[in-house]
């Protein structure tokens, strides 16, 4: 099997690759389609070339917290089909969304090497309620909000004495149907999948029958798992309206019209063919030569799995076969075209993962006392490396019932569907014939595809609007006219006043947005944002968020708080009040090192400004100090030229002026600026190319403190506080090991034991990790998840005991 790519040519090549490998265009029985299925293949190439498909995965350290409270995270990025590590992108954006799918806690996370970890700080003010986490980066912004990361997470406020958290308002019952393959054909019969859920978004287990128009029962139905069931069903020949109704286990009876019956189409119907294969076969009333020979496309993900082409049988039925070997774990399509290659019918199938990361994991004891050590050990048996982390938290009444997300189900499972799918990891754990069938139930409740067939078929590739941040995150920006135009065509300015000069250029699109792309952007800046008013005076900037205003449809659930619930909340009212009073500054966020230099490198010239006698005007001390710089005054004021020392001569146009990183474009301005607030101004003495632009030099000022000290800017320029990507924080836990630690008095009622987001484990070896329990007694849950290397994921959790002071 060829190795997934990591970058954009060689996803190009690699799909290529694939396509000729993987059957499009061998067989002696496909011989007269061999045209049809090489335009088809040469089409999704092509469209695979610009649409690699990027997915990422979040560990959340514990499924229910308090407000004011830590949630700890680590990031995992993946591409799309191998489900490989996949260092693409160098930024993750991070959010909390509300019920009404308002975020309120953002923040943007470094990946490196394909994975990233954080931290977000849960408001004081945040309502009690299920709320929704989500990750993306700016390349996935291309393809959709359904394909972001989500994951449900409850938050509880303690220390308010009322209120959920605002309810975007949802009918009390949700019935769905859905025919196989996409649609009911009238005297065909089809297999109908039918979804129930209450308000929350969870299944209900119902009975059910369909009604035609003159009352006749002509099916019934049960759920099976989740509320989640199918049926077979053949719509008559006549224009007949079909009415389901389903009956609660309370005695609630629910309506709801079957989908209307096409009087031509295709019905796609797929079954087990003995252990290795699938059988499709797929009916139609079409009439005309369309219907006289269909193509089969199957996919997991980018990888096409088969392609055939086949005529009907005697009975009028096509039918195809496929090998379970060939498709790739996890959700493939199966999508059946006419002989005009137009899509007719579509449905899902999902293959349960057959070698899952062998990662164990076990502790010394199972039983422990309070500021106790407890030993941990992490094994991996696979042949190859992997990434984990681990979290250790306490099962209260409030996390026990959770079913947080684990990294197998949502990568080969949920990364894949649209909407919301309840208890995801039991078909990965029930390979029963109920656990085969409830599997087939979520496929055809959930027939939907990541791109859409006719941009594929399309005659020109659609266009991305976002581009992959591969080097650190990308600022972006509009310019406009006076009136709200976009303004094409003009150069701004982006700059972070700081002691270290360095700013970046972009000339506006025809739309009028500017790009930045700023490497090691971390912790909070204020950025200025303008265009040089020498030449552009009446142009309007704005910035751009970098999050996402697009959000999926599906919700999460409401939150119901039992009274039997309130010892489990007065106990994390009191554990989060005392984390944040002796332990919660302690994790503090720190910046990587960077690189210190200025932007134009080692300065020609150099005057630090204390070593000299200070001048009170700041003329003066151009004039008898800085001596690759002559002042000049002319009608519209003081000009600077720089000494050419490479061609003994000067240069006959202004340099670029900065204070502290800024552009300044108002030398006048610049000149009445008090000399004793700067430290030192540098030089270059030579012709110097940045962007698009070319300067007769470079004269840098900077400040004491590298924050423009006091100097106004031009009201022009847009002056706006901006959020970079999240510093690093280590977890902090306590530990008791020696005689001063074990003899502390301060109480220690932490529910979060343990997060370590980089545990590195090598091919077939382990690590022990140490850390010591609260003063809490109760059941603990260790959880372990990670990645390898050729994309193997998995995860493992056990419970321990702590039990309470004799």
């Amino acid at each position: 099997m060829m190795r997934n790519p990591t970058s954009l040519a060689g996803c190009r090549q690699w799909l290529l690759g694939l396509l000729l490998t993987s059957g499009w265009l061998v067989g002696p029985a496909q011989a007269q389609s061999a045209d049809s299925l090489a335009i088809v293949g040469q089409q999704l190439a092509r469209y695979g070339q610009q649409v690699l498909v990027e997915k990422l995965y979040v560990h959340l350290d514990r499924p229910v917290y308090t407000a004011r409270e830590t949630m700890w995270l680590k990031l995992y990025a993946v591409d799309g089909t191998f489900h490989k590590p996949l260092a693409l992108s160098k930024v993750a954006y991070v959010e909390i969304l509300n019920q009404m799918q308002q975020p309120v806690v953002q923040a943007s996370i470094a990946l490196h090497d394909a994975t990233g970890q954080g931290t977000l700080e849960l408001p004081a003010s945040l309502p009690t309620g299920v709320y929704t986490v989500r990750a993306y980066t700016n390349w996935m912004k291309n393809f959709g909000p359904e394909f972001y990361f989500q994951a449900p997470v409850t938050i509880i406020n303690t220390f308010a004495a009322s209120g959920a958290a605002p309810v975007a308002a949802v009918p009390a019952y949700d019935l769905q149907f859905f025919p196989e393959g996409g649609s009911l054909v009238q005297g065909l019969t089809s297999k109908v999948a039918f979804r129930l859920t209450n308000q929350a978004g969870k299944g209900l287990d119902a009975t059910g029958l369909v009604r035609n128009s003159r009352g006749a029962i002509v099916a019934t139905f049960r759920s099976l798992r989740f509320g989640l069931g199918s049926f077979s069903f053949t719509p008559a020949d006549a224009d007949v309206a079909y009415l389901a109704e389903v009956r609660l286990a309370n005695g609630t009876v629910i309506t709801a019209r079957l989908p209307v019956a096409a009087a031509h189409g295709y019905v796609l119907h797929l079954e087990e063919s003995g252990p290795a294969q699938l059988r499709l076969t797929v009916a139609t009333r079409e009439a005309g030569p369309a219907a006289s020979r269909l193509l089969l496309v199957a996919h997991s993900g980018q990888h096409v799995a088969a392609a055939q082409a086949a005529t009907p049988d005697a009975t009028g039925n096509t039918r195809f076969l496929l090998n379970k070997q060939d498709l790739l774990d996890g959700i493939s399509h199966f999508t059946v075209f006419n002989s005009r290659r137009e899509p007719v019918a579509e449905r899902l199938y999902f293959q349960r993962p057959g070698q899952p990361l062998a990662l164990a994991a076990s502790s010394d004891k199972v039983q422990y006392g309070p500021q106790e050590k407890v030993s941990l050990n992490l094994t991996l048996s696979d042949a190859t490396a992997a990434n984990v982390s681990v979290a250790v938290y306490q099962l209260d009444s409030l996390a026990a019932g959770a079913n947080p997300a684990d990294i197998s189900s949502f990568l080969t499972l949920t990364s894949d569907l649209k909407g919301r799918v309840e208890n995801p990891g039991y078909y990965l754990r029930d390979s029963s014939r109920v656990g085969r069938e409830a599997a087939d139930n979520l496929m055809l409740t959930h027939g939907w595809s990541r791109f859409r067939w006719g941009d594929v078929l399309a005659a020109h590739a659609p266009a991305l609007s976002y581009v992959p941040e591969i080097n650190g995150p990308l600022v972006q920006g509009r310019v406009l006219t006076a009136a709200g135009a976009p303004a094409p065509g003009i150069m701004t300015y982006l700059a972070c006043p700081s002691h270290n000069a360095r700013f970046y250029t972009s000339k506006s699109r025809p739309d009028g947005l500017v790009q930045f792309e700023l490497k090691d952007f971390y912790g909070h800046h204020q950025v200025v944002l303008q265009t040089n008013y020498r030449r552009d005076s009446t142009y309007r900037l704005e910035l751009l968020s970098p999050y996402s205003e697009r959000y999926a449809a599906t919700l999460p659930g409401a939150l119901a708080l039992s009274p039997r619930l309130e010892p489990a909340l007065t106990q994390r009212h009191l554990q989060t009040q005392l984390q944040n009073a002796y332990f919660g500054k302690l994790a503090r966020y720190e910046v990587p090192a960077r690189d210190t230099t200025d932007f134009y490198g080692r300065p020609s010239e150099q005057y630090r400004l204390d070593d000299y006698t200070r001048f009170k005007v700041l003329e003066e001390v151009m004039r008898e100090y800085i001596m690759g710089v002559r002042v000049r005054m002319h009608k519209d004021g003081f000009h600077f030229l720089v000494a050419d020392k490479a061609r003994q001569m000067m240069f006959h146009e202004d340099p670029l002026v900065l204070l502290d990183g800024v552009p300044q474009f108002n030398l006048n301005k610049l000149m009445a600026f008090d000399p004793l607030r700067i430290r030192k101004i540098a030089v270059m003495t030579k012709r110097y190319f940045y962007g698009p632009e070319t300067y007769e030099g470079v004269v840098s000022f900077a400040t004491y403190k590298g924050d423009l000290a006091g100097f106004a800017l031009d009201p022009r320029a847009l002056l706006e506080e901006y959020e970079g990507i999240q510093g690093h924080r280590e977890f902090f836990a306590p530990r008791y090991e020696t005689a001063a630690q074990q003899s502390t008095t301060l109480p220690d009622l932490r529910n979060l034991l343990y997060w370590n987001p980089e545990v590195k484990l090598t091919a077939g070896g382990g690590q022990t990790l140490t850390f010591y329990t609260s003063d809490q007694a109760g059941r603990y849950l260790v959880v372990a998840q990670g990645l390898s290397n050729d994309g193997q994921a998995g995860s493992t959790s056990f419970t321990f005991e702590v039990k309470p002071a004799l």
